[in-house]
């Protein structure tokens, strides 16, 4: 069975951000010395790497998650958590990324990475959140959770000469023959069933030549063992048809097997503008020379180079590597100049609040009215601790400042609204600006003593008692608009 692995499923996490510690320094003669809580580690991420000495995704395919480690928890006494250790995953070159049917990154050159996951931040201590109005903070800031996605790994072999062909056409004996590769080579079809890869020399261009497992027609389709291995052929600069001039059946000739293929790749697509050439192998034989002899006239209509070489005596072998070598030589000059990386800078929008709010429709009255989604609320209501009235004051404080008030208002809002941020549904109601300046206690908010407000389980029950209501005169709607039509 082979060992070769070129497309697998991952799920990857990247690590959680430390709590913040809410701590207060407290020593002989100095029972309150000021907060000293620290703040959280940051989660690890989880970064993709090209390594040279990888060659497969063989790996994945029996450890299919992978995640980064979690940030830890700030301390008193001014102590940071430790950031999580983020790890390092070594993949092929030429490694495409998806996620969600969209690429993420394609990853060639040795050394090339990408961070597909990125940690979670951690969590402020309490000394970090200290202000003028906040002196000693009472709460801390949650860390957050990391990245977490679904994601394809797809191997596209780096090749400059891709070798194509009908099963058994000497594909494999042919990059034996011109490289150090000792690819499996036996007398019946299928043979190869997974892509090789060899290194070969002419003068002083180096090349990687490709060994691709046998098309038939209908490849492009799925037919075979094509679809799969149609991909591999993809970034090679040359195509090289390889032809079985020996072939007994007679069904089958070059010129037909070359037609064949043709179609196949063009089925494919983004193939069409490759340099070919077209290989006559097994010309050692007396019938193979013969036929190789004669369609060799027939093969100049595509306008392609044809060499008759034989992978067992060697015949051609030479013109034919340094036929390759010009070819790729040629396509590697016209490619335009590697730049560096540039650092691309995307400074907000002058307009842009960081947010937006949508006013929804209830289905029946009590419904959530308002949805305000946007990175920084969403954002600040998962780093807050809801079990804590101050960490709620502050979170409604930030809230304010960022504009969302005035924007609920405009937008139609009373107080006693329903808002619902990310997946925390509160009843809105407006910052008083009197109460922010008197903090109350460590821990505490004044505005939590205001005792007029509905809970979470009123609410809940109001909703339920109107629901018949709002059923039955729904009902009673569409039963008078189907008479209406009726009639």
């Amino acid at each position: 069975m082979t060992s070769f692995v070129d497309r697998v499923n991952l799920q990857v996490i990247a690590g959680k951000g430390g709590n913040g510690c809410v701590s207060v320094h407290r020593e002989k003669f100095k029972p309150l010395g000021g907060p000293d809580g620290g703040n959280g580690g940051h989660g690890g991420d989880v970064v993709f790497v090209v390594d040279p000495n990888v060659h497969t995704l063989l790996d994945f395919h029996f450890q299919t998650r992978l995640q980064g480690g979690n940030g830890k928890h700030g301390q008193g006494s001014n102590r940071d958590g430790a950031t999580g250790e983020s790890i390092k995953v070594s993949v092929p070159n030429g490694t495409v990324i998806y996620s969600g049917g969209e690429i993420l990154a394609d990853l060639t050159g040795d050394g090339t990475e990408m961070t597909v996951a990125q940690g979670g931040r951690g969590g402020r201590g309490n000394r970090a959140l200290v202000s003028s109005k906040r002196k000693v903070p009472g709460f801390a800031e949650l860390g957050e959770p990391g990245d977490e996605l679904e994601v394809v790994l797809e191997l596209k072999s780096v090749a400059d000469v891709g070798l194509v062909g009908f099963p058994s056409a000497g594909k494999s004996s042919l990059i034996a023959a011109m490289s150090a590769a000792r690819p499996k080579i036996a007398d019946y079809p299928f043979t190869t069933l997974t892509p090789n890869l060899g290194v070969v020399s002419a003068g002083e261009t180096t090349y990687t030549i490709a060994d691709v497992p046998g098309l038939i027609p209908g490849a492009a389709a799925g037919k075979g063992l094509g679809l799969e291995f149609l991909r591999h052929i993809e970034r090679c600069a040359v195509l090289a048809h390889v032809v079985d001039t020996a072939n007994l059946e007679s069904d089958r000739d070059p010129v037909s097997d070359i037609d064949a293929l043709e179609h196949e790749l063009a089925e494919y697509g983004g193939l069409a503008d490759r340099p070919r050439i077209v290989v006559l192998n097994k010309t050692d034989l007396a019938d193979g020379r013969e036929l190789a002899e004669y369609v060799r006239g027939d093969l100049e209509k595509y306008g392609w180079p044809v060499y008759l070489v034989s992978a067992v005596s060697r015949e051609g072998l030479k013109e034919l590597n340094f036929a390759f070598a010009k070819l790729v030589q040629d396509y590697r000059s016209a490619q335009p100049p590697v730049e560096a990386t540039r650092t691309v800078i995307r400074p907000m929008a002058i307009d842009d609040s960081g947010f937006s709010i949508k006013k929804v429709v209830p289905a029946y009255e009590g419904d959530v009215e308002f949805v305000v989604s946007g990175a920084k609320p969403e954002r600040w209501i998962g780093q807050t601790s809801f079990e804590n009235e101050e960490a709620v004051g502050y979170l409604a404080d930030r809230l304010a400042n960022l504009g969302v008030e005035d924007a609920l208002v405009k937008q139609g809002a009373v107080p006693g609204s329903i808002v619902r941020i990310a997946d925390h549904e509160f009843e809105w109601q407006p910052t008083d600006p009197n109460i922010i300046a008197t903090v109350g206690p460590r821990g505490t908010d004044a505005r939590f003593e205001i005792s007029d407000r509905k809970g979470a389980d009123e609410r809940l029950a109001e909703r339920k008692a109107r629901r018949p209501e709002t059923l039955e005169r729904v009902a009673k709607e569409k039963e008078s608009r189907g008479k209406s039509r009726r009639g």
